[in-house]
């Protein structure tokens, strides 16, 4: 269950990117588990967000299933079907579409009725004029024939849809380059850009409050460029978990669009009471730890709570146009302390 006075309290449904959130790699997040079964227990509805447009809803399932975490194919929602979706309001149904990514963007397609054209397997016909839109998403085996076959009809002036424009995407080797850089490749090569549908931009989100059916959606991402940004795009409220990509270092310098409404070390933190800030003085604490920026150097008390420590520094750091001399140390200190083995110390 979710205790009183917990962050996910507050909400009646909960969107949650998967990369970096609830999983990294074949890996779940530790606690990852413990806290869905929790918000299933509350009789809460989860739906799971992501970018990766490059499987189809039942393999993500799967993958959740495999690692005791219970999901359904339904509450599975992909920036692939969210592509989808754009393309069935600007093209009938029946329509070829190119398809450049994994099995997850084909499967999109088809779901919406769609003719799909694989962009490495199927031959481009004589005319070259042999899809009405393409529709783009992470693969992991997108090499350059599909990115030149993409090119040729992106060129020609056909719908442009991308599925999410993540620069990196985390995997349990470290930090790979993501869809956004071969969106980029097409970008540099035909002079346009494409219309976007995942994070940050609304569609995704919307598509997946939608199906949950909630009056008080909570997005929970690792990113702020996507996942805290898009909430923001959406009218969400969103918490930040620091098991992914973005750190403190990446908090401390987000503009004000990218700044969630709470923060914590992993999805634990919504069976947890949310991070209360007092600043004053050049001075701010948030639960067991304090800082303090009075002069060149950031000094911080992290008292076993370097969570603590990023989200207060956080909000004494925003209400300036600098940053400590130190920054950079400090924030690699922290994330080294909340990353490591699974504790705050």
């Amino acid at each position: 269950m979710i205790p009183s006075g917990a962050v996910g309290a507050n909400f009646d449904s909960f969107l949650l990117d998967l990369d970096g959130v609830v999983y990294v790699g074949p890996h779940a997040v530790p606690g990852a588990a413990e806290t869905i079964a929790a918000i299933v227990a509350a009789e809460r509805r989860i739906m799971y967000v992501t970018n990766n447009a490059s499987r189809p809803p039942a393999d993500v399932a799967a993958q959740l299933m495999g690692l005791g975490i219970a999901a359904d194919p339904a509450q599975v929602v992909t920036s692939a079907q969210a592509g989808a979706a754009l393309a069935a309001r600007q093209i009938p149904a029946g329509s070829p579409v190119l398809a450049v990514g994994g099995p997850g963007v084909a499967a999109a397609l088809v779901e919406r009725g769609f003719v799909v054209i694989d962009a490495v397997v199927d031959e481009p016909a004589a005319s070259g004029d042999d899809v009405a839109a393409v529709v783009q998403g992470f693969g992991r085996d997108v090499g350059w024939q599909a990115l030149a076959r993409a090119s040729f009809a992106v060129a020609r002036g056909m719908p442009w849809i991308a599925t999410n424009t993540d620069l990196t995407i985390p995997v349990s080797e470290g930090i790979a380059p993501g869809n956004g850089t071969l969106i980029n490749a097409v970008s540099a090569a035909t002079g346009r850009v494409p219309e976007v549908a995942g994070k940050p931009f609304p569609p995704l989100l919307l598509q997946a409050a939608d199906l949950a059916q909630g009056l008080r959606p909570l997005v929970v991402g690792d990113r702020l460029d996507t996942d805290i940004e898009g909430a923001q795009n959406a009218a969400m409220t969103s918490l930040l978990v620091l098991s992914g990509v973005s750190g403190a270092l990446d908090l401390w310098r987000a503009p004000s669009t990218r700044r969630p409404h709470y923060v914590a070390r992993d999805l634990s933190g919504l069976l947890a009471a949310p991070l209360t800030v007092s600043v004053a003085d050049g001075r701010a604490s948030a639960g067991e730890a304090s800082v303090r920026w009075g002069g060149p150097l950031l000094e911080v008390q992290i008292n076993e709570d370097p969570v603590g420590a990023v989200w207060a520094a956080a909000h004494l750091l925003w209400q300036s146009d600098s940053e400590p001399d130190n920054a950079v140390d400090v924030a690699q200190e922290l994330d080294d302390l909340i990353r490591s083995d699974g504790t705050d110390r």
